[in-house]
């Protein structure tokens, strides 16, 4: 049974607390995402930012400060059904995947697990 190292993004798209707004607001757009980890100088996660945070953000502003400071996360053990149970109990879209220091591994979206399903 595949679990979230198995089917994660690894090559995931962050931002950094210190960053604009409006620095956030161009990847997002630019990468066609619809949220990101915020991540310190170490890798840590310390936030997430979705395109609701930045529709309340002015854009000068810093990404800490709009960012939700919550993060969902789970291991990359963690299973498929485990995860699915998580979005839906939350109502998120992606969970971060962190190791035990709390570092970035990659991200598991709603979208990777219903991949799963199609094969």
């Amino acid at each position: 049974m595949p679990n979230a190292k198995d089917i994660m993004t690894t090559r995931v798209v962050t931002v950094g607390p210190k960053d604009k707004a409006a620095d956030a607001i161009a990847k997002l757009v630019k990468r066609k995402v619809s949220g990101m980890p915020v991540v310190d100088d170490a890798g840590k996660v310390v936030g997430m930012l979705t395109e609701a945070d930045l529709l309340a953000a002015r854009s000068n502003q810093n990404v800490e400060s709009c960012m939700t400071k919550r993060v969902v996360s789970a291991p990359a053990n963690a299973s498929l059904k485990s995860l699915a149970d998580t979005l839906l109990k939350k109502k998120i879209k992606r969970v971060a995947i962190v190791d035990k220091n709390k570092k970035l591994l990659g991200v598991v979206s709603r979208r990777d697990i219903l991949a799963t399903k199609v094969k």
